[in-house]
Formats: C-alpha cells, structure tokens, sequence
C-alpha cells in the first residue's frame, strides 16, 4: 500500500526535529450541500529543523517515531 503524502502549512517549529503541519481539505456537507474546510494538525519529523512557522511542507507517512509523530517531512519540500 503506497504511503500518504500530504501538504500543509507549518504552525509550530517549537519541538526539537519537530514540526507541526496544518493540512486543509474540502468536501460538500451532506445535508447544507455548501463546501466545508476541515482542517487538522499531524506532528511531523524534520531531521534537519529546515522548515519555519508559515512554510509550505509535505509530509509522508512513516512508522511511529515518538508518541505523535507518525509522519516525517519530505526532503524534497519547498519551503516560501
């Protein structure tokens, strides 16, 4: 099974070789038929400490790395 990536922006870069990434999605509401934003927070690994609060980050599912983290951030991801 491939592994998710997903793409936010960062909230907090308090923890050490931590970041915290705030992924919105949309969909249409069942009964109000309007669109609605959900949002959420995944803990992410950042090996490097690269990203800063307001950067754009992708993350990927990896195996449990601590107590949140289940997510590490993608090498490759650009930071604004």
């Amino acid at each position: 099974m491939p592994k998710r990536i997903l793409e936010g922006v960062v909230v907090s870069d308090k923890g050490e070789k931590t970041v915290v990434v705030k992924v919105e999605r949309t969909l249409l509401h069942p009964v109000l038929k309007k669109i609605v934003r959900l949002s959420k927070k995944y803990h992410a690994h950042d090996e490097a400490n690269a990203l800063k609060v307001g950067d754009i980050a992708r993350i990927v599912e990896c195996a449990p790395k601590s107590k949140l983290k289940r997510w590490e951030v993608l090498s490759n991801a650009s930071a604004s």
